[in-house]
């Protein structure tokens, strides 16, 4: 099974260090990049503004992205080299970096990326994992700087660890999978003279510019930017919140991130529960959401939830093959009645998701910047909601191989201002994996809607519904 949580708690195999950096010739040749028409993405511009607001945070405040896997055999540096090198080229989010002009505007600048080269260093030894921790953390750039990746290989005997350190910027978590299985046939290729074709990708930046297109087609009297500012008015004007305290409501300091995670289940009962679902008309994320309406009203009474989803917006195509930051979150609100079952309100979900698919390519950054003063909406910049998102991990890109590899997904503690819920699906089991603010009471309420959520899906698998704690609403 992956593992999944935060850079605090993998644990590499000690041993000689050896990391991979851009060269002084590439950074010469990003320093001297153009500007390119492409801007960022919604997402890429404000995440670049909050970390830019929070520089003074005192830690990391932008999401760094680890993934490592390991491979048996004796290391080749320069086969690792030319790998990196080839796989850094060929996606062309890596060869754009973005600038703050004088006018506040964020512009995006690129350059050949052929210009990209690497170089290794050679660190010695690392006794314990909280070494290679901390130097994999203090080598990486921020999102500032053009080269915000960083890449290393930890040689223990009879194989090494490859770990690959890219800011959020340019990945999520598909990219970190097209990470893994990139480099592997890449490295395999030129340390062992194999010939396996990689895939095709598409272009970051066309995706970019295609959002933009759509966005700057937009207007207030769009009707799907009247459908986000329905919802959101719909919420008292304010984006949905956790439905228990976090212990930071009324303070305006940073909260750094805790994380949690729990098996929900075995694969028999995850095939029950997406049974129940599709006997209903709904998939796995609709239930999950039916679900975590339903905890929502059992924790609060309101019959009124407002989800947030990921949707992947990657095109078929070599786009699928593509390294980038390719999300956006979706709506799907539900009217949950105290009489309803689970089975009603999957079925309601499913409609409730499609018709908030139809959002997707449609940015909530983009419809904030078209609100007017009388909508009644208050949103404040660096805004967060919950989040729920089901990755059915057997079907990324080269999952067959994680297991033989120990592959692994992690990211740094940063700052967490709301929680965030990644269920995922593996061959044996499924997990839920929480981020959310360190406090004692958020971790006290984290536990409690755990109990809740999973003791919701264990119903639904072995008794096939599941009816609301009425008493709780009384």
């Amino acid at each position: 099974m992956v593992s999944f949580g935060l850079i605090d708690e993998w644990q590499p195999r000690p041993g000689r260090l050896t990391s991979w950096t851009a060269a002084p010739s590439a950074l010469a040749a990003a320093a001297q990049a153009t500007v390119h028409p492409v801007p960022p993405s919604h997402q890429q511009e404000e995440y670049l503004r909050a970390a830019r607001r929070n520089e003074s945070a005192g830690f990391r405040f932008s999401r760094l992205c680890l993934i490592a896997f390991d491979i048996q055999a004796p290391l080749d540096p320069t086969a690792l080299t030319t790998a990196l090198t080839a796989f850094l080229r060929r996606h062309d989010t890596f060869s754009t970096w973005f600038s703050f002009e004088d006018d506040g505007c964020v512009v995006r600048r690129a350059f050949d990326p052929q210009d990209i080269d690497l170089v290794f260093t050679e660190h010695g030894e690392f006794t314990t994992s909280g070494q290679i921790r901390d130097h994999v953390q203090a080598q990486t750039p921020g999102p500032s700087q053009w080269d915000c990746f960083t890449f290393g290989a930890i040689e223990w005997d009879g194989g090494f660890t490859v770990y690959c350190a890219v800011d959020h910027l340019n990945t999520d978590g598909i990219s970190q999978a097209i990470t893994c299985v990139d480099l592997m046939t890449l490295y395999m290729n030129a340390a062992f003279g194999m010939d396996t074709p990689v895939s095709p990708v598409g272009s970051y930046l066309e995706y970019c510019d295609r959002e933009r297109t759509i966005s700057r087609e937009l207007s207030w009297d769009s009707p799907h930017v009247q459908r986000w500012i329905d919802l959101v008015r719909g919420q008292g004007g304010r984006l949905p919140r956790f439905p228990l305290p976090l212990g930071k409501e009324d303070s305006d300091t940073h909260t750094r991130s805790a994380h949690l995670t729990t098996t929900v289940f075995d694969e028999a009962a995850a095939q029950r529960f997406e049974s129940v679902c599709r006997d209903n008309g709904a998939n796995v994320t609709a239930g999950l959401m039916a679900v975590a309406a339903l905890a929502y009203l059992e924790f609060t009474g309101d019959s009124e939830y407002l989800g947030m989803t990921p949707k992947s917006t990657r095109q078929a195509g070599p786009e699928l093959n593509s390294v980038g930051w390719f999300t956006s979150l979706i709506p799907v609100p539900l009217t949950v009645g105290r009489d309803a079952r689970f089975t009603d309100v999957a079925a309601a979900a499913a409609r409730s998701y499609d018709v908030g698919k139809e959002l997707t390519e449609v940015s909530f950054h983009r419809v904030l910047e078209l609100v007017r003063p009388g909508d009644g909406i208050s949103v404040a910049p660096g805004w967060s909601v919950p989040m729920i998102s089901y990755i059915d991990v057997r079907k990324l890109p080269g999952v067959e191989m994680f297991d033989a590899i120990n592959g692994c997904l992690y990211g740094n503690r940063g700052s967490s201002e709301e929680v965030f819920i990644w269920i995922n699906r593996f061959q044996d089991a499924t997990s839920m994996t929480f981020l959310y603010p360190d406090t004692a009471i958020a971790t006290d309420s984290v536990r409690e809607y755990t109990e809740k959520f999973i003791g919701i899906m264990e119903a639904v698998a072995s008794q096939g519904d599941y009816d609301p704690v009425i008493a709780v609403l009384t």
